[in-house]
């Protein structure tokens, strides 16, 4: 081998090894930043981007004087109730309910108000007063008059041409309408519900317009009961019937609410009965739960509910009072206890922190204790799990509320069952 090829071989060789060290070297970089993201202590990590919790309410009088600005007050609604008597507030209030979104002209004011609950009507109600804490602007907009700025006949849905031309789009100028109409500078927040033209089909800058009108907001996609919703949104049948996938729900108006640098609350929307006339697949009480409980880890900051059956044998407006809502209504009125129970917890920031790949996890702290809320994730199985907590909770157990029991911490980690896609855990803390 003469001189020249030799050279060129130690040449390569040389390069081999250098490249080969550096590979080394990125892979053990990225391993300690792994181990130094896992062990980071609980005191430094990042909080949550958040609208400001009960705070925020006190940029709006109506509701704050009607205590919203209370840790201990977590907005519980039903959707599109007619209040008529005290029996229908009795009931509602046994359920746990407490915020009525949007109400029927025959509905009382005065019933809501003398039972300290709350309203969110989309019309100025004979006689509504303080428990009137906003207004409902429409429902599913970015459905029926979609992302335009085109002008408004005023018609709704059934009633004819929406928009002007007949081909146009006229969605924002909807919802700039419909604010105005309301007394200005009233002191009440204005809320509108959204659909799943805006969950998967508009595209995000066009999507995100739709909250410049919104103090308050949220998105409804039935995942359990919609039986055409996996192939409509082109979501794969194994991560679709999900609880994870109402979390997924949120996470999507939050980012669309994020893209401006303002953040309003978004609430929970989760059905407790057939919303489908065509379909006849029901919500089961624990997949409900399971639902409520997974859009709360992604923070959602209240919970409404669907009550209505457009299908099956027991057509209802009214599911949670009616008989047909006798299997449902005790998962609905036990989570509501729960999320009752919890409201000052859930209405402080979050901690980031990624407990484990493939989990949806929440991390709170709240008088002097801290709060993991736990389920598996989108495409994750049901089964037995380990949670790695950030340094600095050197508990030895931990409190799962709710289940009268406790589990281990093993070298900073908790492991436990989770039986089903939509079985949830919350675990109290108390560091040692």
């Amino acid at each position: 081998m003469n001189r020249r090829r030799l050279s060129l071989l130690l040449g390569a060789l040389l390069a081999v090894l250098v490249l080969a060290g550096a590979l080394v070297l990125e892979h053990d970089t990225t391993a300690d930043r792994q181990a130094t993201a896992i062990q980071q202590p609980v005191a430094e990590l990042d909080r949550v981007p958040w609208e400001g919790g009960p705070a925020y309410y006190e940029g709006f009088p109506a509701a704050a004087a009607a205590g919203w600005t209370d840790p201990g007050f977590f907005p519980i609604g039903v959707w599109f109730e007619a209040v008529t008597s005290q029996q229908d507030v009795d009931l509602d209030k046994a359920a746990g309910l407490n915020t009525y979104f949007e109400l029927t002209a025959s509905s009382d004011p005065a019933l809501i108000r003398e039972n300290g609950m709350f309203a969110l009507p989309s019309a100025q109600l004979p006689g509504y007063g303080e428990e009137t804490v906003g207004w409902t602007l429409t429902d599913e907009v970015d459905l029926w008059a979609h992302e335009g700025d085109a002008p408004w006949t005023g018609n709704s849905p059934g009633q004819g041409q929406i928009c002007i031309p007949e081909s146009a789009l006229c969605g924002y100028t909807v919802l700039d309408t419909l604010r105005k109409r309301f007394p200005p500078d009233d002191g009440r927040l204005r809320y509108a519900n959204f659909g799943f033209g805006m969950s998967f089909f508009i595209k995000d800058h066009l999507a995100a317009r739709f909250l410049d009108y919104t103090d308050a907001s949220s998105l409804d996609v039935y995942w359990y009961t919609d039986e055409g919703m996996c192939e409509l949104s082109s979501t794969p049948e194994d991560i679709c019937r999900f609880a994870a996938s109402y979390g997924a729900t949120v996470d999507r108006i939050r980012h669309l609410d994020g893209m401006d640098g303002r953040r309003q609350p978004v609430y929970a929307f989760v059905e407790v009965g057939l919303p489908f006339e065509k379909f006849d697949t029901h919500i089961q009480p624990a997949e409900l739960a399971g639902a409520v409980m997974n859009s709360l880890i992604h923070e959602a900051r209240g919970v409404i509910y669907f009550n209505h059956n457009f299908g099956g044998d027991c057509i209802s407006q009214h599911v949670l009072r009616d008989p047909c809502g006798a299997r449902i209504r005790p998962a609905v009125t036990e989570v509501n206890r729960r999320i009752t129970e919890l409201a000052p917890v859930l209405n402080t920031q979050s901690f980031r922190h990624e407990f484990a790949p493939g989990m949806d996890t929440m991390l709170k702290r709240h008088a002097g204790a801290y709060y993991v809320f736990a389920m598996v994730g989108r495409g994750t199985s049901a089964g037995t799990h380990t949670l790695r907590l950030p340094a600095g909770l050197d508990a030895g157990k931990a409190e799962v509320l709710f289940e009268n029991r406790t589990v281990d911490i093993v070298d900073g980690t908790l492991t436990d069952g989770f039986d089903a896609e939509h079985t949830y855990h919350i675990y109290r803390i108390t560091r040692a």
